[in-house]
């Protein structure tokens, strides 16, 4: 790669590099703000409960006790891997938000003995448990009846209006597409996850991400919802042009350092015979693709590297070839009480260099305070929220 082409490189990084954090950064803190603002405060907003049909229900009905408050799934919609995840998502938003939010599934809402829409019904469990913080009624529940074919995300008093439209189009786009196929697991999974997403912000296990990765997350998010074509149309020329500029800077005829005579690369068959052995084994694992050039002029020949950076082998500091293997072994797995250990084994394939070694692996994380809640905060709803039917 001559000056002319390292300097284009450097700038057409530089281009990408400056426009990416600009998004992301710019993005991320777009996204903060909207947390912030996002997030009730407890100040008091008053409106009236939607009504629909039902609304009048005539006589008593009664309202399932929770046995858990963060799952009940008392229409065995979930398996026990589902459950766990759900409840350790939902463990994790109120440990860092200090929000309540809930999932209970039913068979149907007659077996309580109510025959009307899903919102009353949803906004009178809601109430009667109690869910969210008292003073900010910040709570979530996620209610699904299978047999009714309904399903209500119910917000808390604290909220509003202002969340409607995100709660419906969670219901319309994560929930509703997998119940019509009776993949109900898979949307009950996919839409708390999005309903964590439109409440926090982010995603569960993305709390700690800086600014400029929640920014670039935030823009995937966008991506996503466009739909396949549209990531396939704004991909498919990005890709193009990474291509070609990459394929560019390897393949440009390059001038001979000696005669200046425009240099001729030499075909991927007979390249190796120039190659060493140590360079051979590289191309071979795949670790590093080499290019020969010659000069038809005074016969020079130079030789370009190019290493592939999602290679599983890495340089080794014996014969500097990119050939070392790594492999790990769990000496002691770590707890919540103690570090664990475990030996990393380097095997060049080149030459006769080994070497062993042992690290720490970190102490696992207690788990959080949330788990050891058994009751709701005392928190209201006043019918906000969004529904859907299948």
């Amino acid at each position: 790669m001559t000056r002319y082409d390292l300097r284009i490189a450097f700038y057409v990084l530089a281009a990408v590099v400056a426009l990416g954090l600009a998004i992301g950064y710019g993005v991320g803190m777009l996204t903060r703000a909207d947390l912030r603002t996002s997030l009730p405060t407890g100040e008091e907003i008053a409106f009236e409960p939607s009504r629909g049909e039902g609304a009048k229900q005539s006589g008593p009905y009664q309202i399932p006790a929770y046995k858990d408050v963060y799952v009940n799934d008392f229409a065995d919609l979930l398996d026990a891997q589902a459950k766990t995840t759900i409840r350790q998502n939902l463990i994790e938003l109120y440990d860092q938000t200090g929000i309540e939010m809930t999932v209970l599934t039913i068979a149907s809402m007659k077996d309580y003995g109510y025959s009307g829409q899903i919102e009353p019904f949803a906004t009178r469990l809601f109430n009667t448990w109690g869910i969210g913080n008292a003073q900010r009624n910040d709570g979530v529940l996620v209610l699904v009846a299978r047999q009714d074919r309904r399903m209500r995300i119910e917000l808390g008093a604290g909220y509003g209006r202002t969340r409607d439209d995100d709660m419906q189009r969670v219901v319309d786009r994560s929930f509703l597409p997998a119940f019509r196929e009776d993949r109900y697991q898979e949307g009950i999974l996919t839409g708390v996850s999005e309903t964590i997403y439109q409440i926090a912000g982010v995603y569960p296990g993305q709390y700690e991400s800086g600014t400029l990765k929640m920014g670039w997350q935030r823009v995937g998010n966008y991506l996503r919802e466009l739909g396949a074509w549209a990531l396939a149309i704004l991909g498919a020329p990005l890709a193009a042009l990474a291509f070609g500029i990459r394929s560019y800077l390897r393949r440009r005829p390059r001038p001979c350092r000696q005669c200046q005579t425009l240099m001729i690369r030499v075909d991927e068959e007979a390249d190796d015979e120039h190659l060493d052995g140590g360079q051979r084994l590289e191309e071979y694992l795949k670790s590093v693709d080499y290019d020969v050039w010659n000069c038809p002029s005074c016969g020079s020949m130079e030789i370009t590297r190019h290493s592939n950076w999602f290679s599983r082998h890495s340089g080794c500091p014996q014969c500097s070839y990119k050939t070392l293997r790594t492999k790990t072994t769990v000496l002691q797995a770590a707890t919540t009480s103690s570090a664990g250990r475990k030996r990393l084994d380097y095997t060049c394939e080149n030459c006769s260099y080994t070497k062993s070694e042992t690290r720490t692996i970190p102490r696992k994380t207690k788990s959080s305070s949330g788990s050891g809640r058994s009751s709701f905060g005392g928190g209201r709803s006043g019918g906000g929220g969004a529904s859907g039917s299948w």
